[in-house]
């Protein structure tokens, strides 16, 4: 643990729509954070069957393997995003629809077992690519979908997005 990632990011370092994030991940080392969640959420939703994963709360909603691939995708996009700006990358970095790579990715026809597993790879990376950062790089800002943000911030929108995500499961789908 270092100041890095227990440092809160400040409101300049990100968007104020990720405000919402940020403010769901309880203080202290965000690292930590993020493996605590991936424990949680393999938990929660590698116990599920098949016939529950998909399961939609209403029609025009994502099922819950939707919502873990949709969680896995946003991750995939912070992530890079935090190696191209911890890595000093001045090139500014695009948005993503987030709607329209639900409908591109065909969550539905995989196993849950699969999109849990694909999660699981995905969070160990983000785990490896942040630790594997100095710490100068956490302080380090760039541009994603025209607003500034610091890898830092990334980090904790990753934690926060999942838990926002996950609080969303816990209500209205399990």
């Amino acid at each position: 643990m270092t100041a890095r990632t227990q440092t809160r990011p400040l409101a300049n370092e990100f968007a104020e729509y990720y405000g919402r994030y940020i403010e769901l991940v309880p203080d202290g080392d965000v690292l930590a954070s993020l493996e605590k969640q991936r424990k949680e959420t393999v938990k929660l939703l590698g116990g599920l069957s098949e016939a529950k994963g998909g399961h939609r709360y209403a029609p025009d909603k994502w099922s819950i393997k939707g919502v873990l691939g949709h969680v896995t995708d946003a991750e995939r996009v912070f992530a890079y995003r935090a190696l191209s700006i911890g890595r000093g990358d001045p090139t500014p970095l695009p948005g993503f629809d987030e709607k329209v790579w639900a409908q591109g990715a065909n969550f539905d026809q995989r196993t849950l077992q699969e999109l849990v597993r694909d999660y699981e790879m995905v969070r160990d990376t983000t785990l490896s690519l942040l630790r594997s950062l100095p710490e100068e790089a956490w302080a380090r800002r760039g541009t994603a979908s025209n607003w500034p943000v610091t890898v830092r911030a990334l980090a904790w929108i990753i934690a926060g997005h999942e838990r926002h995500h996950m609080k969303i499961l816990k209500e209205r789908y399990l």
